[in-house]
């Protein structure tokens, strides 16, 4: 039976991902955000204020109806949600606020060409 310590260091293995809500972020990130574009993936990033240098990154999707229905359009944001995860394992994504966007391309896309896509946009965003 697990306990509330396990369960926490469960938590605590899998890279976190905060969503960006507030309509502020979003602001900055249109105005002062650093673009980066590689195959189907598009990274808006705008780096951490002073405060907030310690936080997991926030993240937030614009998948839009052209790139297909509601079930390929949430498999998109699954596979990006994941791609990132996997970069910031490796070390790889900065602190900051990221926004990502694809074209109907990520949803066929084989796994390791879409990872390869995020980490190079990223690459790019952050310089």
């Amino acid at each position: 039976m697990p306990t509330a310590g396990s369960a926490a260091t469960g938590a605590l293995a899998r890279p976190q991902l905060w969503r960006i809500t507030d309509r502020q972020t979003f602001v900055m990130l249109r105005e002062h955000g650093r673009r980066g574009r590689h195959g189907a993936v598009s990274v808006t990033y705008l780096g951490p204020t002073g405060s907030s240098v310690a936080e997991p990154p926030r993240v937030a999707f614009a998948v839009g109806k052209s790139v297909g229905g509601a079930v390929v359009r949430n498999r998109i944001r699954r596979r990006l949600r994941a791609a990132l995860r996997e970069l910031q394992a490796a070390g790889a994504l900065p602190a900051g606020s990221y926004l990502l966007s694809t074209r109907r391309q990520a949803a066929r896309q084989p796994w390791s060409a879409l990872v390869d896509d995020v980490r190079t946009a990223v690459a790019e965003a952050t310089r």
